[in-house]
């Protein structure tokens, strides 16, 4: 077969997804034996693998690339600026998710005449924000890496990079090794990749078997006014973000494909975001300083889906239990659902964690996040695709208001296709 006749990535993954709802309703339909068992357990077992082969290659993608893109910063100013313009964007995307958020629900009224269905929700408790503030530095870098603190990583390569930057030639001898490494990691990102179409299958199946196709019919109003949000958001507030840069929307939305059917079958940004750097150098062109910056730092602080969902089940919560919020607790929402959003780690159902600290602060009771589980999950894959295009969309327009993207790359429709395509061997890690 021709390579003109195969079957791009994106559509090898969508293919695995549908038949892994098709799977899924089927051995929901066999009941319970010792053969839908074993399958089960089987399916289990890939999706184990595939899923920490990706969150495997986080640290060190984020390290290396980190230290890679901070370093290779002629003008240390410029780290300052690509910084400050992302978090200011991140920030005013995610006030904006949550605002839309509490306008919508209080308009529609969710939750009124819904009975909690009894389900219990645990979690570790958020850490409060000063406690977050405090722990940016990390007092033990490998330790850092070894329990996944993003957080304290990102700070410990940016600071390790601007100290190669300034170090000189011994510097450029150090940055030449992590360029050496990176592009290691990223070939074995490559080789992951390959993977996909069987893991997305994995994770689906499990998925609609655990929870049935019947699960998006339970809390209807709040479901489908979640899922309209979200895609408003990611449709209109995005779209208009890119095209106030001067950028076509349209374009990143078709080229980010790849990165969205991970981030909906994975339900996690930080398990996405190999795919979503390779997305945003190979097919829109960012340059690799911004991409280095940004898309960990969105994969770590832009948390615009969760924000949305945020307060959204606040006002339904509130409205189940009758009680009336007033202006100023609205306004305590939006703060705390933008710092909870901010503080989210980059993994499945997160948010439920953080929400508990927002309901705390409304005076609302946390033990009716239990009703919201039977849908989450479904949601979860939604919240994860809107974080994970903001992340990108941000990341385009700081490139190109400083210089660092190849419009040749992103006005292109073919640009970037052979990572599409499966040829992943002929990608250059840059």
């Amino acid at each position: 077969m021709s390579d003109s006749n195969k079957l791009s990535l994106s559509s090898k993954i969508f293919i695995g997804l549908l038949c892994g709802i098709f799977a899924g309703w089927l051995l929901a339909q066999m009941g319970e034996s010792a053969f839908v068992d074993t399958i089960l357990g089987a399916l289990a077992v890939i999706k184990s693998l595939f899923v920490n082969a990706l969150k495997m290659m986080v640290v060190p993608l984020v390290l290396v690339s980190l230290i890679c893109g901070t370093a290779s910063l002629s003008d240390p100013k410029q780290l300052g600026s690509i910084g400050g313009k992302s978090l200011l964007l991140y920030l005013c995307t995610t006030a904006i998710a949550i605002s839309m958020s509490l306008f919508f629900a209080n308009l529609v009224n969710p939750g009124a005449g819904v009975v909690s269905s009894g389900a219990e929700f645990s979690g570790a408790s958020p850490q409060p924000l000063s406690q977050v503030l405090g722990g940016l530095v990390a007092a033990n870098p490998i330790q850092a890496m070894a329990s996944g603190n993003m957080l304290q990583v990102i700070v410990f390569a940016i600071l390790m990079g601007l100290a190669m930057s300034a170090a000189g030639e011994s510097g450029q001898r150090v940055a030449s090794f992590f360029n050496d490494l990176n592009n290691v990691i990223l070939k074995l990102v490559t080789l992951i990749m390959n993977l996909a179409p069987m893991g997305v299958f994995a994770i689906m199946t499990l998925v609609i078997h655990d929870l049935g196709l019947q699960a998006i019919t339970n809390l209807a109003t709040y479901f489908v006014l979640m899922v309209v949000l979200l895609l408003g958001h990611m449709s209109i507030t995005y779209s208009l973000l890119v095209a106030m840069a001067g950028l076509n929307p349209k374009t990143l939305l078709l080229k980010m494909r790849p990165a969205m059917l991970f981030a909906f079958s994975t339900s996690s940004s930080a398990a996405t975001l190999p795919v979503t750097m390779e997305v945003a150098r190979k097919r829109l062109g960012i340059g690799r300083s911004t991409a280095s910056f940004c898309l960990p730092l969105g994969a770590t602080v832009n948390m615009d889906g969760t924000a949305i969902m945020q307060g959204l089940a606040t006002v339904f919560i509130a409205n189940m239990a009758g009680v009336d919020l007033h202006f100023s607790q609205y306004l305590t929402i939006i703060l705390m659902s933008t710092l909870a959003s901010i503080g989210t780690a980059a993994v499945p159902a997160a948010g439920l964690v953080t929400l508990t600290m927002v309901l705390t602060q409304v005076n609302l009771p946390t033990e009716a996040i239990g009703m919201l589980l039977g849908v989450d999950r479904l949601l979860d894959m939604v919240r994860t695709t809107v974080n994970v295009t903001g992340d990108v969309a941000v990341s385009s327009v700081v490139a190109k208001m400083n210089g660092d993207l190849d419009r040749t790359i992103y006005d292109d429709p073919n640009a970037g296709l052979d990572f599409e395509n499966d040829k992943f061997q002929s990608i250059k890690p840059v």
